[in-house]
């Protein structure tokens, strides 16, 4: 049997790292000190920053730090700037200098958890949250990031009590959203639903909202309502590939397989890597009795990814519609050699075996098939 590739769920990078820091005003003095000059760098930094200039920021918050090596704030907002980079182990050294100079200095700690979460060292940035928590127990914010790294670790619960708290200090359409993702990870779809409707509540023009949505109305079995919501979430972002993805999903699976056809083809003119909808395309045509087509688009999708199993488990399924065998075991092998316990695949290649006599294989492959979904 074809199955539709998995549908996507958009995972956004909903970290916030604090905005920059501007140094406290200096009283006025009669000709500038070196204080007052690190002062004067670190607001055209920050002026900078503002441009995303961030090289430039970078060369003012040098300068205020040669000014004033003991400047907590120059190493912050130098720390945030090359984090915007990307740079994100320059990031944590400037975010730990700024920490040693300012011991109180939750911000710091909040921004160089965010790094340590983009290097994926996720017990370090909790325990980072976990120190701007304690410094700032009423700011919103590391609440938020803090669930966010549980959630990368697969700690659910903890994740959605640090975004309910962020939720309590600070409504936020973005705390929303991530409980709704949360609440989804726990198969929780009614709460989730729940959550990205206030999230759209708060901000009716987040398509990443919509698009989760109709995700979750598709998991619950409300196919019109999931359409209705990857549409909006379109039209708000016409250029987001997952959600014609989706969508063709959705109608695929109300047999409505043209405009499936057109969606994933939408979704490929956007994002012509999407090996994920070249598979989907290919159940579609597959299924309007389009063969060749299908073929083509499984072929397209093993190329752009080799080791995909479920390329080569349809694509031996359309080579079987075609009376072509040989072709069809060689790919339902593949598919095995990828994906040991690839149940599908050994049922297919049963299939296959006994359509062309061979009981005893085909014995073996359904027995081996059964096995495996057993165990499941």
């Amino acid at each position: 049997m074809t199955r539709w590739y998995a549908k996507w769920v958009a995972l956004m990078l909903l970290l916030v790292s604090g905005c920059g820091d501007s140094p406290t005003p200096q009283t006025p003095a009669t000709s500038p000190t070196s204080e007052s000059l690190a002062t004067t760098e670190v607001d055209k930094g920050v002026g900078f920053a503002g441009k995303e200039d961030w090289d430039t920021a970078i060369a003012c918050f040098s300068e205020a730090i040669r000014l004033k090596p003991d400047y907590a704030v120059a190493y912050f907002n130098r720390g945030r700037a090359y984090r915007k980079k990307g740079e994100t182990d320059k990031a944590i050294k400037d975010y730990s200098e700024a920490i040693r100079l300012k011991p109180d200095y939750a911000k710091a700690y909040n921004n160089r958890g965010v790094a340590y979460r983009r290097n994926g060292a996720y017990d370090k940035a909790i325990k980072d949250y976990s120190e701007a928590i304690r410094l700032k127990p009423d700011d919103a914010l590391p609440y938020r990031n803090r669930g966010y790294a549980y959630g990368q670790k697969g700690e659910t619960d903890k994740a959605i009590k640090d975004y309910t708290e962020a939720i309590r200090l600070k409504p936020t359409s973005v705390a929303y959203y991530n409980r709704g993702i949360a609440y989804n990870d726990k198969g929780e779809i009614d709460a989730a639903i729940k959550d990205y409707s206030e999230a759209i509540r708060l901000k009716p023009d987040d398509a990443d909202a919509y698009f989760n949505r109709g995700a979750a109305y598709d998991e619950k079995g409300e196919p019109d309502q999931a359409i209705k919501d990857y549409s909006e979430a379109i039209r708000l972002k016409p250029d987001l590939a997952m959600a014609y993805n989706n969508r063709g999903i959705t109608y695929g699976e109300k047999d409505e397989y043209d405009a499936a056809i057109k969606d994933f083809t939408e979704a490929i003119r956007l994002k012509p890597d999407f090996a994920d909808a070249y598979i989907n395309r290919g159940v579609a045509y597959r299924r309007n009795g389009a063969y060749d087509k299908a073929i083509k688009d499984y072929s397209e999708a093993i190329r752009l990814k080799p080791d995909l199993a479920m390329a080569y488990n349809n694509r031996g399924i359309a080579y079987r519609k075609k009376g072509e065998y040989d072709k069809a075991i060689k790919d339902y092998s593949e598919a095995i050699r990828l994906k040991p316990d690839y149940a599908k695949a050994y049922n297919n290649r049963g299939v296959a075996y006994r359509e062309t006599g061979d009981n005893a294989k085909a014995d073996a492959d359904f027995a081996k098939a059964k096995e495996l979904e057993a165990k499941k």
